[in-house]
């Protein structure tokens, strides 16, 4: 907790009204990947509690849109419609297809983690799983020069993701932000442009 609340990027997300350190993470790989631009449809999967969701309304302007989706409640943002649902649902699936409707996609964001059980295997076992449905919603809903931002823990499945992402994206390329906690197994892929 005390190291929780002695973080810089939690203490300059609450002085400059970011709703988590999170938010830090996908600005600077946006700074550097420029994946999300104004007019840009977003999705962000995983989004409570909407810090990465708040940067990606930002950056898109009035003329985008942000779909944002979680198994949590989520207090409102400006520009960001949200669907409160389990991701591995069919139904809560469908409710985000017909808010897109014959929308294409540029950036899926995936900050999703499971419930954590302290077990690496079974922890590794369900990020991986969270990220392959992602993967899948890519195949359907990305533009073909779109981009799919997603969270995954080293360790076991992690080579068998990449190779998948490879398989879909021309581009797949790691990053580990500075807001990452070093001690945090958590990298971020980026897959851009649909093969």
């Amino acid at each position: 907790m005390r190291e929780h609340i002695n973080d810089p990027y939690v203490q300059l997300a609450k002085k400059d009204g970011w709703r988590s350190r999170a938010a830090f993470k996908l600005m600077e790989i946006d700074d550097k990947d420029k994946l999300l631009k104004l007019g840009e449809v977003a999705v962000d999967l995983g989004a409570t509690p909407g810090g990465w969701s708040q940067v990606a309304a930002k950056r898109v302007g009035d003329g985008g849109m942000v779909f944002a989706l979680d198994l949590l409640e989520m207090e409102p943002i400006h520009g960001v419609d949200f669907i409160q649902g389990d991701f591995r649902e069919d139904d809560v699936l469908q409710k985000l297809k017909e808010k897109l409707g014959d929308r294409r996609v540029g950036l899926v964001m995936s900050d999703m983690a499971p419930n954590m059980s302290g077990v690496p295997l079974v922890d590794q076992a369900r990020i991986m799983y969270l990220a392959e449905l992602g993967l899948e919603f890519c195949k359907e809903h990305l533009k073909p020069e779109g981009a799919f931002l997603v969270k995954v823990f080293q360790g076991a499945d992690y080579e068998n993701f990449f190779r998948a992402m490879r398989e879909v994206f021309k581009t797949v390329v790691v990053r580990k932000p500075d807001a990452s906690r070093d001690r945090s197994a958590e990298l971020y892929l980026l897959g851009r442009v649909l093969r």
